[in-house]
């Protein structure tokens, strides 16, 4: 199977960011173990992600590490958006910029997972 894990949620939004970040993050370790193709990208205010999951103290860096090598990387404009592209820098979190979007840095093509095969998923 090939499967795209896109967090969008925003770390600074409570619970139920930080629920489907970990959703994110354990279906990317499960298909990881099954020997699933997976990328991991964060897209729009979950490119601040990285940034806290990256923290030793975080309760999702064991999980987090553990799946890194998942981790394509993170929409450029939308970093740029929403304040994390210094983070990502500092993170060594690619910037993914395959989709040239007016106004933006461009941004990462969610549509070519789908147009590939890959069975995509949100959180």
């Amino acid at each position: 199977m090939k499967l795209a894990i896109i967090i969008t949620s925003d770390p600074q939004a409570g619970e139920d960011a930080f629920g489907r970040a970990f959703q994110g993050m354990a279906l990317a370790s499960e298909a990881k173990t099954a020997g699933d193709e997976v990328d991991v990208v964060f897209a729009g205010a979950g490119t601040r992600w990285p940034a806290e999951l990256g923290k030793l103290e975080h309760p999702l860096n064991g999980l987090y590490s553990s799946v890194r090598e998942t981790v394509k990387g993170a929409s450029c404009g939308c970093a740029d958006a929403f304040g994390a592209a210094e983070s990502l820098d500092a993170c060594e979190i690619p910037k993914i910029k395959d989709h040239a979007l007016s106004g933006t840095t461009g941004v990462a093509s969610l549509r070519r997972y789908i147009a590939d095969g890959w069975q995509t998923q949100v959180f």
